[in-house]
């Protein structure tokens, strides 16, 4: 099967997909304990009143016909309007929190990779040594610690204990445009969002290093007189990235869940916050809009990293 037929069968795939996934979080979602109504309609409302206000949000029909006619929408690009948003589009909604999100977990992965890459083949040439040890011990501290803590604990040493790094939002106000106030603002949120992953992802480098290390052709090339640095990152390290970008892929989803709790903890104006938002004010098309987003999201990552192994290693086909 050529790249272009696997990228268009891919492709064809995500549709159905994505529709298997928007019943699941609608089916989820109506039929939690609660409700819309319940942020609309107290208990000592007119009951008359009260079905008004159940008629208006669509909630007085089958949840399938709902279902239907909340799909039929999307179909075309409609996500509905938000219950609290003062009359805004949920994709107004989406789209405006869409780039925060994005740039706080594209720079988190960034970091992520690029530390366990350098430290994960660092630590598999230097086996057993100070360093490695060093290096093992951190990577399980920061797989240990979860995120919403080392946020917490971010904030009280940087900004409360030594006011170098503030301690919320994307930027100070009248500086929106300012890179050294964004820069500032997004150091603790990325350093906490980052942690959890550099150590899984230096564990997967430094165990694919040590695999790829004791192949036959990387004892060929030593014995053929090669540099040892063209050896390991010319030879090894392309191949023992392989595992790693598995690894990265799957970890989009752990990114956007904690990107949850670290854009509440920092009051980050992303998709996470949104959906925490939306959530207490039992704003249900944008809770849905928010979870198809991040659907959309991981789906193309994890086709991105398919697509990433034949550049890695051509040897791979799609047959």
């Amino acid at each position: 099967m050529t790249h272009r037929a696997y990228l268009i069968r891919r492709l064809l795939a995500i549709p159905p997909m994505l529709v298997g996934i928007s019943l699941v979080l609608f089916l989820s979602i109506n039929l939690a304990p609660g409700g819309p109504e319940t942020f609309f309609v107290s208990e000592d409302m007119n009951l008359e009143i009260a079905a008004q206000v159940r008629e208006r949000l669509g909630l007085n029909q089958p949840l399938h016909v709902r279902y239907l006619r909340w799909l039929s929408r999307v179909a075309v690009g409609d996500l509905g309007y938000s219950l609290t948003g003062g009359g805004l589009t949920v994709s107004t909604l989406v789209l405006e929190r869409l780039s925060a999100t994005l740039l706080l977990t594209g720079v988190s992965l960034v970091l992520a990779v690029s530390l366990a890459v350098l430290f994960g083949v660092i630590s598999a040439v230097r086996q057993y040594s100070l360093l490695d040890k060093a290096v093992t011990v951190l990577a399980y501290f920061g797989m240990s610690f979860p995120t919403f803590w080392l946020g917490i604990m971010l904030i009280l040493i940087f900004s409360v204990t030594l006011g170098w790094l503030p301690a919320s939002g994307m930027s100070e106000y009248g500086l929106e445009h300012d890179l050294a106030s964004r820069v500032s603002h997004l150091v603790l949120p990325v350093l906490a969002l980052s942690a959890v992953d550099v150590g899984t992802f230096v564990r997967f480098v430094r165990a694919s290093m040590l695999e790829v290390l004791r192949q036959d052709y990387v004892r060929t090339a030593r014995a053929k007189g090669l540099v040892e640095r063209a050896i390991v990152y010319r030879h090894a390290l392309r191949n023992a990235l392989i595992p790693t970008v598995t690894v990265v892929g799957l970890a989009a989803r752990s990114l956007v869940a904690g990107a949850v709790f670290v854009e509440t903890i920092f009051a980050w104006p992303g998709l996470g916050r949104l959906a925490v938002l939306s959530v207490y004010r039992r704003d249900y098309p944008v809770v849905m809009g928010v979870n198809i987003a991040v659907a959309v999201f991981v789906v193309v990552a994890n086709l991105v990293v398919d697509l990433l192994y034949t550049l890695l290693d051509p040897r791979i086909t799609y047959e």
